[in-house]
Parts: structure tokens; sequence; C-alpha cells
């Protein structure tokens, strides 16, 4: 279940492939692909490792999208896209 006071990182085994709406990212064992559908989306998923929480890194890419992306976080953590650090 998705903590927004936990520390997550881009799963190492996942892939991200820029695009003009975001971005696609494969994950390389289960072969499923999950559309990422912002850059700041994409920017944020890419900050995570670098923060000591998902909040500090949701106020640190756009803080008033805050309930959108928690969302999107446990979308992505359930896909294997993100992962606890």
């Amino acid at each position: 279940m998705f903590d927004p006071a936990g520390h997550y990182r881009l799963s190492p085994r996942v892939g991200l492939r820029p695009e003009p709406f975001g971005a696609l990212a494969y994950h390389f064992d289960t072969r499923r692909l999950v559309f990422l559908k912002s850059t700041d989306l994409v920017d944020l998923v890419e900050a995570l490792d670098g923060h000591e929480s998902a909040a500090a890194a949701i106020d640190a890419v756009a803080p008033a999208r805050r309930r959108s992306f928690e969302a999107a976080l446990e979308s992505l953590l359930e896909s294997g896209v993100v992962e606890a650090a």
C-alpha cells in the first residue's frame, strides 16, 4: 500500500521511454507497458529517490497536484513501476 511518507524509487527493472505526452514505462520482468500521461509525472517518478519521501518529491515537482500524484503513485506501485526504496 502506498504511503506518502514512504521513500520510493523507480524500479531498476523498469525502463522509461520519453514521449511527447509523458513516457512509456516497460517492466522487463512482467513485460507490462504502463503509460505515464504527463511530463510532470515523469519528473516526479525520476525525482522520487532523491527525496526522503514521496510527499517531499511531490512538493518539489508540483504540490498543487498532490492528490492526483498520490493516486498515480499508488497505481505505479501496484504495477511495479515504482518500489519502496
